[in-house]
């Protein structure tokens, strides 16, 4: 069964919630390492109070029994401990009583960056609230739950997966200098991934590719508006002399530019992605906007944001990557039971001598 992974859930909403299927039977979930994931999502340089509000945790309400995978649907939720002050504005069903709380105005002032003004347009909403609420960060919270997930999947064979900041002494100045100006940044973070055997992925269709993948994944992260694998754009001003990694007696290659992967399929060295964030859209001091319900021009709502939130994509890309060689392994290797998984990934590792 393909592992598959959907999601629902608003910013302010009551939850954040992941149904998760094609899980093999018998897999050990750690609690903690989940809930240390979510911690790191909220935690870095440059992140509002906001975060401190939710310390997000998750909660499983199916497909697990004592810790251990049952191989039916598993049901992850991550509660917006917020949602309480959002009660009346958030309510699923038409409120009742006097409004109170946030979330009771109409918001006709959309913001440059985000989807407000293409979400209205879209879906013929007269409230911006209904598309800001979804295409908000804040569900990338459940999506880091399940990535969490997925890496113990990969950890059962021996696949290690890390996202990490680019020049963090360099961002963390720019974040200081945009914070006294009341602005925002953006950055760039790495994911690395150890351990992947040659052969997940395939060239026989566009689809299948793995790089093609991870670069959808990656690129469906808000704020990310570029992805590279491994040395991504410097190769095009590179000879193909230079290019391409060689290959050793050993089957290995001897540099690794391509970021692990070729032609779409893993090749056994470390898979490399990098994303870059644009700087948040969701400014103290907002641009130029339009007020829908009048037409005249206006300045964008402002809402509580973060002077930059590039540690947390660290994460959150973490999670992505994580999530797609979960699923490219459990094509690759199948079993409904964790042990079979395991056996077929051994079996296949001696077969092409690769350890």
């Amino acid at each position: 069964m393909t592992l598959r992974l959907s999601s629902a859930g608003e910013s302010h909403g009551p939850a954040l919630v992941a149904i998760i299927t094609g899980l093999p039977a018998g897999l050990t979930l750690d609690r903690a390492a989940i809930d240390a994931d979510l911690a790191r999502r909220q935690a870095g340089y440059g992140r509002s109070p906001r975060q401190q509000i939710e310390r997000d945790t998750v909660e499983v309400l199916a497909g697990l029994r004592h810790g251990r995978t049952l191989g039916t649907p598993l049901a992850l939720v991550v509660r917006n401990r917020d949602h309480k002050n959002w009660t009346w504005g958030m309510s699923p069903w038409p409120p009742e009583g006097d409004p109170v709380g946030k979330g009771t105005k109409q918001v006709t002032l959309p913001r440059p960056g985000h989807a407000d003004l293409a979400g209205v347009q879209k879906f013929g909403h007269d409230d911006v609230r209904n598309a800001l609420e979804r295409a908000s960060a804040r569900h990338t919270a459940v999506h880091v739950a399940a990535g969490a997930v997925a890496k113990a999947l990969l950890t059962a064979i021996g696949i290690s997966v890390q996202g990490l900041t680019v020049d963090e002494d360099g961002l963390r100045a720019r974040i200081d200098e945009a914070r006294s100006e009341r602005d925002t940044v953006g950055g760039v973070v790495e994911v690395r991934a150890a351990g992947v055997p040659p052969g997940l992925g395939s060239y026989a269709t566009k689809e299948d590719r793995l790089d093609a993948r991870l670069a959808a994944a990656v690129m469906g992260i808000q704020a990310v508006k570029g992805v590279e694998i491994g040395d991504g754009f410097a190769l095009a001003s590179l000879r193909g002399s230079e290019a391409h990694d060689e290959i050793s007696t050993s089957t290995r290659r001897t540099s690794n530019r391509a970021g692990g992967i070729e032609a779409g399929v893993s090749n056994g060295e470390e898979v490399v992605v990098r994303a870059a964030m644009k700087p948040l859209p969701t400014l103290m001091k907002p641009l130029a906007s339009i007020d829908l319900a009048t037409g005249e021009e206006a300045t964008a709502l402002v809402e509580r944001s973060d002077v930059a939130a590039v540690e947390a994509l660290a994460v959150v890309a973490e999670a992505a990557v994580a999530w797609e060689l979960a699923v490219a392994a459990k094509e690759k290797f199948g079993g409904d039971a964790v042990g079979d998984f395991i056996a077929a990934h051994r079996a296949y590792c001696d077969r092409i001598q690769w350890h």
